[in-house]
């Protein structure tokens, strides 16, 4: 069985955020023909079912970067989280560099997830994130969390390298980036390629090739455990060449076209 794990947004998802007719077709194409199709994202699977062909197809959902694993009638398979004591450091660094934080718990996304600002402009985000009070975060009871995503204006990338510098060989977190304007933060046991390779071993299910789909940094974890990558033209070029392949852009439904032209299946 041949599987095809895919990113959704800048990959599966055109840049209105939505799955193309064309990809569509070609993800119900290679379930007919017996293949595995993996959402493999780093959303949080709340935003990842909203999409209307997301419930048609009902694929296993590998979310927030590898942190939880979802089989297709959507029961967990396995979960990680970061420790409170990691969180409660990892925390004011991001703070001090004035980032707008978002955190991924298992009663929701404080004081958003990322979909909800997307397309949204600084001076519409900035309200989002000024004075909200984190510390009501850990006084939910039972709360685990499962990401700590952090994201810079357009304008201020050097905040996001300056994140990555003060927390890696730090903290114990695995670090990714699916934009150059973000940085993700997840439990040391999560991350995209991990992922696949536990998905196969908790379903009893080895795959005789991976084909793994992806724009951004994130992606490169499953880009490793791949037997073909495919990098899309609109992912950066430090993504790219990671790739075994560049299809086309997301816009120019570059999944299809990898799949039907340059793969051939």
């Amino acid at each position: 069985m041949k599987c095809f794990s895919i990113d959704l947004d800048g990959t599966l998802l055109n840049s209105q955020h939505e799955i193309s007719t064309e990809n569509l077709h070609v993800l119900q194409d290679l379930q007919k023909q017996g293949h595995s199709i993996i959402i493999n994202t780093g959303r949080a699977v709340e935003d990842v079912i909203k999409l209307d062909a997301i419930q048609t197809l009902q694929p296993p959902i590998i979310s927030i970067n590898g942190t939880i694993i979802y089989s297709k009638t959507r029961e967990p398979l396995f979960e990680a989280s970061l420790p409170i004591p990691t969180y409660k450091k990892l925390f004011p660094i991001l703070h001090q560099l004035g980032l707008w934080i978002m955190v991924y718990t298992n009663q929701g996304g404080f004081p958003c997830r990322n979909p909800d600002i997307q397309d949204k402009r600084p001076e519409e985000i900035e309200p989002i994130f000024q004075d909200y009070n984190y510390e009501q975060i850990l006084a939910k009871e039972n709360v685990k969390i499962y990401k700590v995503m952090a994201v810079s204006r357009h304008d201020q990338l050097e905040k996001i390298d300056q994140a990555k510098k003060a927390i890696e060989g730090k903290l114990e977190v695995s670090m990714a980036s699916s934009h150059p304007n973000n940085v993700e933060f997840t439990s040391i046991e999560a991350d995209k390629g991990t992922a696949l390779l536990r998905y196969q071993q908790l379903t009893n299910q080895p795959f005789d090739e991976i084909y793994a789909f992806g724009d951004g940094g994130n992606d490169v974890g499953q880009f490793k455990v791949a037997t073909t990558s495919i990098a899309m033209g609109n992912a950066p070029s430090s993504v790219q060449q990671e790739a075994d392949i560049v299809t086309k852009t997301n816009d120019d439904n570059g999944f299809a076209y990898a799949v039907q032209h340059l793969l051939n299946l």
